[in-house]
């Protein structure tokens, strides 16, 4: 509540710009806890479309209280709901294999051909952001608010309970789909 105080005094009673401020006091929070280790937490489940689709999330904190807390366990909830609907391949940008980031690059520079150099970097940046927001789970715009980005979801949830939160793992399984698929 002073935080809340305090932003509002420094923007001059603005309310938008008060909601701007904490949002960048919790960023820089979740900056300076996301070396803290995280040896607690929870593994979550959703389950979707009457059983076809079935989602195990892991995400882990600092200690066992925070990991019981109410907004912890929305976002794991959310978090394996996000995952039984965008069915991401990969947590974070780089657990992408290099061999799959220089087959995009490579079909990317193939589909810029003749254009200019400084056009062709733009795209290839462009459509390889375009690619980890598919594929990566942190990237990805959150299902229930397309505004935010699950990794933006995370870090107001680190300003809000004053912990590292760490999006360790996920599994997804769909019904009918083998490894080979």
């Amino acid at each position: 509540m002073m935080d809340c105080k305090k932003a509002l005094a420094a923007t001059g009673g603005v309310f938008e710009k008060a909601i701007d401020e904490l949002r960048k006091k919790g960023l820089a929070a979740a900056q300076k806890k996301s070396s803290r280790t995280t040896r607690e937490g929870a593994i979550d489940s959703y389950i979707h479309a009457g059983g076809k689709i079935g989602v195990l999330v892991e995400v882990g904190v600092e200690t066992d209280f925070v990991a019981r807390s109410e907004p912890f366990r929305e976002f794991t909830h959310d978090l394996a709901m996000q995952v039984a609907a965008s069915n991401p391949l990969w947590v974070r940008r780089d657990e992408v294999p290099d061999e799959v980031v220089e087959r995009e690059k490579a079909i990317y520079r193939e589909q810029a051909k003749g254009k200019p150099d400084n056009v062709v970097e733009k795209m290839l940046d462009g459509k390889l952001n375009k690619f980890f927001q598919e594929v990566c789970l942190v990237d990805q715009p959150f299902v229930k608010d397309p505004d935010r980005t699950i990794e933006q979801l995370r870090t107001d949830l680190v300003g809000v309970i004053g912990e590292n939160v760490e999006v360790r793992r996920f599994v997804r399984f769909q019904l009918g789909e083998t490894a080979e698929d």
